[in-house]
């Protein structure tokens, strides 16, 4: 069993900075890609940034020069250090991995619970 856990959500004032955390944790082989994608209300879920094994990134367009996503290998956990935060940042963001749980077998995609960014005067 492979559980994603996020931390580090909250309420920011704009121009603020949050940073999130994201621990992986159960029978992991391998972490391919992990990444954030948040959801705001009525609307779906995009994609925010995502980091390969290999350190390279993907961001939004929205968040460049803002986000920054990085992940330690050492310990299975993924970060997103998110500055000069705007209030359309605001939604429920959501750590996303796809992985192996043994040597040569499928990957699996796993999703994370979500925790609530609110960036609000």
């Amino acid at each position: 069993q492979v559980q994603l856990v996020e931390s580090g959500g909250g309420l920011v004032q704009p121009g603020g900075s949050l940073r999130l955390s994201c621990a992986a944790s159960g029978s992991i082989f391998s972490i391919y890609v992990m990444g954030w994608y948040r959801q705001a209300p009525g609307k779906q879920r995009v994609l925010v940034a995502t980091v390969t094994s290999g350190g390279s990134t993907n961001y939004q367009d929205s968040v460049k020069g803002r986000f920054t996503i990085s992940r330690a290998d050492a310990n299975n956990t993924l970060y997103l250090q998110m500055n000069s935060l705007e209030p359309e940042d605001t939604a429920v963001y959501y750590c996303h991995a796809i992985l192996s749980t043994r040597i040569g077998g499928p990957n699996f995609s796993y999703w994370g619970q979500g925790t609530q960014v609110t960036v609000s005067s």
